[in-house]
């Protein structure tokens, strides 16, 4: 029996260091500014780091480095990415006995393209950790106290059943799914989302699931199914409700080297502080402060905190 047992993603990731890395606005682009490079030139690099990611290693780190017997369900193939993964996974503690390695499948890969300000861009080989399927669900081992789901490639109705079957075990449950799955409707996500304990997406997510644009309205959505909601904001902070009024927790504003693994951190760190204060603003300040350690390296698990923050820390991060 574990602790806590994370699903979803896990990936070979590279990060590429560069101060020729550019940004353009232009409506051409989906978020409205591009990240550019001149075409046909060699461009220089800073640095280059490798490292491993994926939504469901990288919560489990967070979880593993707090104590909690953790393990990841995710997929690899057995190539040398898929070996790098399981090797880091096993430096930091983190039980590997659940993992799928698929003959002759490509472990997931990213580039990321990481401008001076820390913000990226990913170019992303999904590999095998995009083709989850209800037959490679090992059950029988699957044997814990929490969940804590990412994304499935897109799997929604695999989604459903996992978080069915846990629920039927008294498993407490969070959820942070990708936005392949978020795309299929509010429609889609409405009888199953009173089933988890802990819901969170970012603020676009929100939006692209409930079809609203104000904080108030995405909230009147997601909260119709009870349990915690969590819009994540990147350096705006976050918003959490339960019942009662929104709850918002703010960034320090520390300097960024890199944003990759913010999101993972946060929703992994508000877990941990809720299983261990059953206390909504302390576990929000720990999700802060977890997300703030990781932007701070490069890498989404080379900041992740080892020892839980003390109380003078936590004060500091200011809830409202």
């Amino acid at each position: 029996m574990f602790d806590i047992i994370t699903i979803g993603a896990a990936t070979r990731d590279v990060f590429l260091l560069s101060d020729q890395f550019t940004f353009i606005h232009s409506r051409e682009f989906e978020t409205g500014i591009g990240e550019c490079v001149s075409f046909g030139t060699k461009i220089d690099l800073q640095k280059v780091v490798f490292t491993t990611g994926g939504g469901a290693t990288n919560a489990a780190a967070t979880f593993a480095n707090l104590g909690y017997s953790t393990a990841a369900w995710c997929r690899v193939g057995d190539d040398v990415a898929g070996r790098d993964v399981l090797e880091d996974l096993k430096n930091h503690k983190i039980k590997t006995n659940l993992i799928e390695k698929v003959a002759g499948g490509v472990t997931a890969y990213s580039t990321l393209l990481t401008a001076p300000n820390g913000e990226r861009t990913a170019l992303v080989l999904r590999g095998v950790s995009s083709t989850f399927s209800e037959k490679n669900i090992p059950w029988s081992k699957l044997k814990t106290h929490t969940v804590y789901i990412t994304s499935l490639g897109g799997n929604l109705s695999l989604a459903k059943k996992i978080i069915s079957q846990f629920k039927k075990d008294d498993v407490f449950i969070a959820w942070n799914p990708g936005k392949s799955e978020l795309q299929k409707g509010w429609k889609n996500f409405r009888s199953i989302l009173p089933l988890v304990d802990i819901f969170i997406v970012n603020r676009e997510e929100a939006e692209i699931l409930t079809s609203k644009k104000a904080l108030e309205e995405m909230f009147g959505v997601l909260n119709r199914a009870g349990g915690i909601s969590v819009i994540t904001d990147g350096p705006k902070g976050a918003y959490l409700k339960s019942t009662g009024k929104i709850l918002h927790t703010a960034t320090t504003g520390v300097r960024s080297i890199s944003r990759t693994g913010a999101g993972d951190a946060f929703g992994s760190g508000l877990v941990a502080g809720w299983l261990k204060y059953n206390d909504l603003k302390k576990a929000a300040a720990v999700g802060i402060f977890n997300a703030e350690s990781v932007i701070q390296k490069i890498g989404a698990k080379a900041g992740v905190i080892k020892t839980w923050p003390t109380e003078k820390q936590l004060n500091k991060i200011k809830i409202t």
